[in-house]
């Protein structure tokens, strides 16, 4: 078993659910869930997203890449806003503005900042 499907089983044990039931919550087949968890099939990356914001822990860790589970509030922040910058809706609206990459950067900010509040309310 890799650690993909380790940190899965472990996260799902630690939690106290079943894997009928965190298969369920996850839009999978219980079958499906038992192979990652045994490392024989991977999770797409919209599945591998779902089960890390489930268990509200970083995709590097549900892969591996560190041994930190969540991440910093600064580093939620900075992934939010990347994952906020890189969609394909707004690379059309990215297009207009300002040449300046730094200029247009700060304004993308302020533009995620507005997106952040509004959806606190």
């Amino acid at each position: 078993m890799e650690t993909l499907g380790k940190r899965i089983k472990y996260l799902r044990e630690r939690n106290k659910i079943s894997q009928i039931e965190f298969a369920k919550k996850i839009g999978v087949s219980n079958a499906v869930l038992s192979r990652y968890e045994s490392g024989d099939r991977k999770p797409d990356y919209d599945t591998l997203q779902l089960i890390a914001d489930f268990f509200e822990v970083s995709t590097d860790y549900l892969l591996g890449r560190t041994d930190k589970p969540a991440l910093t509030p600064e580093e939620k922040e900075e992934a939010d806003f990347q994952a906020f910058a890189n969609t394909p809706e707004l690379q059309e609206f990215y297009k207009e503005l300002p040449v300046s990459n730094e200029e247009a950067v700060k304004r993308l900010r302020d533009i995620w900042e507005i997106i952040k509040h509004e959806r606190k309310q």
